[in-house]
């Protein structure tokens, strides 16, 4: 069976239902189950107001268009924007963390595509994703805690609890940290050892509530871990930590 159109795909990242035959094709293929996970965290960085409010506009990564035309077959070259004074470059990801990053994602094009329809409709629901994130906090049994400690003398702190509800578990992740001068707070599952990690979401100052993906072992992964991910369109971690616990009962 082929796979999932990048539509259906961007549906699937916004958490909406798709047609029998792409639910169950999305259900046994980890590649389509990957780029889905991808494109979700497209979407919740929308959901951050402070990322999702209007700014000048930017020039897209090289190579964006010239995706988009060989996915399409429609030639398309967009208007030069000149770079406002005020931007400055993002700084370069730190290495000082021993993390493993995520598998990087193949198929540009397909994902570029995909990654256009997700942004169109994402930027439609915006500030009402934070409210889906956000639906629920407290429901549910507490089966895991953890205090999240500063890391590196940033103020950044919180506390996590793991919850379960209809046989479905939330993280939820209650951050006090100052606004980040580049990028977001990405909260991710690490073994103590810092040799894997498990991507959950994107979190805020405050209270923020998120699914946790199918299947993770808590007993294997059960440290939650705050980092600063910069816009740089890069699902790995970004190796800066800004604090860190482990979850107990």
């Amino acid at each position: 069976m082929p796979h999932c159109d990048p539509e259906q795909l961007a549906l699937a990242a916004l958490r909406e239902p798709l047609p029998p035959n792409d639910e169950a094709h999305l259900a046994d293929c980890a590649e389509c189950q990957a780029e889905v996970a991808s494109l979700q965290r497209s979407v919740d960085v929308l959901a951050v107001p402070a990322l999702a409010a209007p700014g000048a506009p930017v020039q897209p990564p090289p190579g964006v268009w010239a995706a988009i035309a060989a996915a399409t077959g429609v030639e398309a070259t967009p208007a030069s924007v000149p770079p406002p004074n005020h931007v400055q470059p993002l700084p370069a990801a730190s290495s000082g963390a021993d993390v493993v990053p995520l598998r990087r994602r193949g198929a540009p094009a397909r994902r570029w595509l995909a990654v256009a329809a997700a942004l169109l409709v994402g930027g439609v629901v915006g500030a009402g994703a934070v409210a889906v994130l956000r639906d629920g906090d407290g429901d549910g049994t507490v089966v895991a805690t953890a205090g999240l400690d500063p890391l590196d003398g940033v103020e950044a702190s919180g506390r996590a609890e793991v919850r379960e509800a209809g046989g479905h578990r939330s993280l939820q992740v209650e951050l006090a940290a100052p606004a980040p001068a580049d990028g977001y707070y990405e909260v991710w599952l690490l073994r103590p050892d810092v040799s894997g990690m498990v991507q959950v979401g994107v979190v805020t100052d405050g209270a923020t509530s998120l699914p946790l993906p199918d299947g993770v072992d808590l007993a294997e992964y059960p440290v939650v871990d705050v980092s600063i991910e910069p816009l740089d369109g890069d699902p790995t971690h970004s190796g800066v930590s800004v604090a860190r616990g482990e979850l107990g009962r």
